[in-house]
């Protein structure tokens, strides 16, 4: 049988949500989850507008950024991100994440995070078609596709994102684009394959982690175990 699926070589990271984190000891639970072997750390911004959540501003990510080594990520879900671009470049993330359907002018603002000398990046709702990156696609260090609504934590996978996660794969390979695809949102071991299948090399997990009765070294061993499975690395 001829394997049809879009291929890569990139390797599987683990870059779990700090949303179930106890807030209180945020740096702690960095700490943790260094410890446990995961590749980044994603924050998940949010300001009560662009979704009905508020999360994390600047101020609190730097006051963490010194107590681990693993890069972090910033999950900007807000309206008008071009603002607020370079306090999170400031407060230490590596990569900066817009999502496609607050942007006016994408090109623009991933220029802007060039600029800055972070990783440019973009998320694409559930409902939103993957053409939505197709002509930025030379801008991007890394492409999410939510497989959820963003907002809140804990909601279920939805399977029927997988064809757009292959969508952009085949993107990305065929255009050779150094470019990692990232999928967030009900992710942990019984839908990492299908994510992993579909060309995701890199798995956000929050719920899935943080609710380990084994502990979330073992949790990030099991989804990154079972993704390289299914990703055939």
């Amino acid at each position: 049988m001829t394997d049809d699926r879009p291929g890569t070589d990139r390797p599987i990271h683990i870059a779990p949500s700090v949303l179930p984190a106890d807030f209180a000891r945020l740096g702690d639970e960095c700490r943790a989850l260094e410890e446990a072997g995961v590749d980044r750390i994603q924050f998940d911004v949010m300001d009560g507008v662009f979704v009905p959540n508020l999360t994390f501003g600047p101020d609190v990510i730097a006051s963490v950024r010194e107590l681990v080594t693993v890069p972090f990520e910033a999950h900007l879900m807000v309206v008008e991100p071009d603002r607020l671009l370079h306090r999170y470049a400031e407060a230490g993330c590596d990569v900066i994440i817009v999502h496609a359907e607050a942007c006016t002018h994408l090109h623009r603002t991933l220029g802007a995070i060039r600029e800055l000398g972070k990783s440019p990046a973009v998320a694409l709702n559930p409902a939103t078609p993957a053409e939505a990156v197709a002509h930025v696609l030379d801008l991007l260090d890394l492409i999410l596709v939510m497989t959820v609504n963003p907002g809140f934590g804990g909601q279920a996978y939805i399977p029927t994102m997988e064809p757009k996660v292959a969508q952009v794969r085949r993107w990305i390979v065929e255009g050779g684009y150094d470019c990692d695809l990232e999928v967030d949102g009900g992710v942990g071991p019984f839908t990492a394959a299908g994510a992993a299948a579909a060309g995701a090399n890199v798995l956000v997990a929050g719920s899935a982690l943080f609710r380990d009765p084994e502990g979330l070294a073992h949790a990030t061993h099991e989804i990154r175990s079972i993704a390289q499975a299914a990703a055939g690395s």
